[in-house]
């Protein structure tokens, strides 16, 4: 890499405010985009993983006596620092995950969103009096840090889901245990050496790589972590969930989705097949809010189907350096073999093709932009998370009939609405089993909103002012004897 600042790169994981560096069995990380080795990242031992735990216990004393203002000025630099290096972050994410350059460098700005955010809400962790419930009484409520909290973090947005977690975490005072994807762990550290250069003090903040069961058995075990913050499949989320019940923490969850997005008769057409491609394919299909299903109204199904398809035809699939791409690869060979596997079953069982684009002759994991009709809720496609750049569509007759195809799922992340009818929208918004909702709008992520979804997509927001709440505890204080 040909970076400003080389010293972003880290082979290396950060405990308790000590770099140690990847040795021989130091696991590599691959460059999606051509199959080549990016790096070395630490396979830490279980009892480095208990080191990071203890310093942050350790630090937790000194950091939750920072004021909201101190612990404001340290998270407001370190957005300062990220800002000031973006290209060199957007590289080092487009080079282990992929994602063309400028998308890369819109990530860092929302990363960097996060730590402004929470910057400014570190001062205002509120709590609240009560009127006394008989004379002599004084009833007083306060906010206080949960404690050590563990964050795992997923590879889809390697820089924007650390300080998302993070954020919050430092500005109410706890410290963080940050266990980053695998095969993105270089954004993770990249922030770790920003974050140092702000300020935060020693233990605050580790950030930890290797075997990824292991550190999650021993996150969820330890009695001194208080709380998990965890993005990712649902089925991993279970298998946290129950193993942090032998100690009772807390959980903030953000799982899988199966979004709908549904256009009706008077939607504004071009705006829907801007919206489509900008909550499909972006990042190559692989977001949690990604759309996995478009319902479209019979009335305008053939000409929406036409022009979604004529946007789909102009995406241009390359490595994420590459001048004029639009589509990066998919994060592993894996993952091309589940999208593969989902649209040819979607074929055998009726679908029709509508638009398959070319993908580089590279060697990398790319999958082509593909637009299918003919989808119905019946096939695996229509219900499990495509995370690839597949537009799979379904026609409706009435909203009714569109409103049970939304909600007939386990998940209830994002869904999405195209149409004028201001009281249909209204209607949608009650009826529709989602915790985030866009109508004519696509691009719903900000750090001012509460992110987070219902059902099987998990619980906890992320984000606006109740993703402080997240990692405060409400402690009650009853005053007696006063005259």
């Amino acid at each position: 890499m040909n970076l400003k600042d080389p010293s972003l790169f880290r082979e290396a994981a950060f405990v308790a405010g000590t770099w140690r560096a990847a040795q021989e069995d130091g696991v590599a990380v691959i460059n999606p985009a051509t199959g080549a080795t990016v790096g070395k990242q630490p396979s830490l031992s279980q009892r480095e993983i208990e080191t990071a735990i203890g310093a942050a216990r350790e630090a937790f004393s000194q950091w939750r006596e920072f004021t909201g203002k101190e612990r404001a000025a340290v998270l407001r630099r370190w957005a300062e620092l990220a800002i000031a290096n973006v290209d060199d972050l957007a590289a080092i994410m487009t080079l282990e995950q992929g994602k063309p350059l400028n998308e890369a460098k819109s990530e860092i700005a929302y990363a960097a969103s996060f730590l402004e955010w929470f910057s400014e809400e570190a001062k205002r962790g509120y709590g609240h009096t009560i009127p006394e419930p008989k004379r002599g009484q004084r009833v007083r409520v306060v906010k206080e840090p949960v404690g050590v909290c563990a964050a795992i973090t997923p590879w889809n947005f390697p820089s924007a889901m650390v300080t998302r977690k993070v954020a919050p975490a430092l500005a109410a005072g706890c410290t963080v245990v940050l266990k980053p994807a695998p095969q993105t762990p270089f954004s993770a550290m990249a922030l770790c050496v920003l974050a140092e250069r702000a300020g935060l003090p020693k233990g605050v903040l580790s950030v930890v790589t290797g075997d990824a069961e292991m550190i999650g058995e021993v996150l969820c075990a330890s009695e001194t972590v208080r709380k998990i913050s965890f993005t990712g499949s649902t089925a991993v989320g279970k298998t946290l969930m129950a193993q942090a019940s032998r100690t009772i923490k807390r959980l903030s969850l953000e799982l899988g989705g199966n979004a709908p997005f549904i256009v009706f008769d008077d939607a504004d057409l071009d705006a829907a097949v801007s919206g489509a491609l900008a909550s499909k394919f972006r990042n190559a299909g692989q977001t949690c809010v990604c759309v996995n299903r478009f319902l479209v109204q019979r009335g305008v199904h053939d000409r929406f189907v036409a022009k979604l398809r004529d946007a789909v035809a102009t995406l241009r699939v390359g490595d994420g350096f590459a001048e004029g791409s639009t589509i990066g690869p998919l994060i592993n060979s894996a993952a091309v073999e589940k999208v593969t596997r989902l649209v040819s079953e979607a074929l055998a069982r009726g679908a029709s093709l509508a638009l398959e684009m070319d993908t580089p002759k590279t060697g990398g994991h790319f999958y082509p932009p593909t637009v299918l009709t003919g989808v119905t809720a019946e096939m695996t496609i229509a219900n499990d998370e495509i995370f690839g750049p597949v537009a799979a569509v379904t026609c409706f007759d009435s909203e009714d009939e569109a409103v049970a195809l939304a909600n007939a799922t386990r998940y209830g992340l994002a869904a999405y609405v195209y149409t004028r009818h201001l009281t249909r929208s209204l209607r949608l918004e009650r009826r529709l089993d989602y915790g985030i909702i866009g109508i004519n709008e696509a691009m719903i992520s900000t750090e001012v909103a509460p992110f987070g979804g219902m059902k099987e997509s998990g619980f906890g927001k992320e984000g606006s002012f109740l993703g402080l709440d997240e990692y405060l505890d409400s402690k009650y204080v009853c005053y007696g004897g006063i005259a």
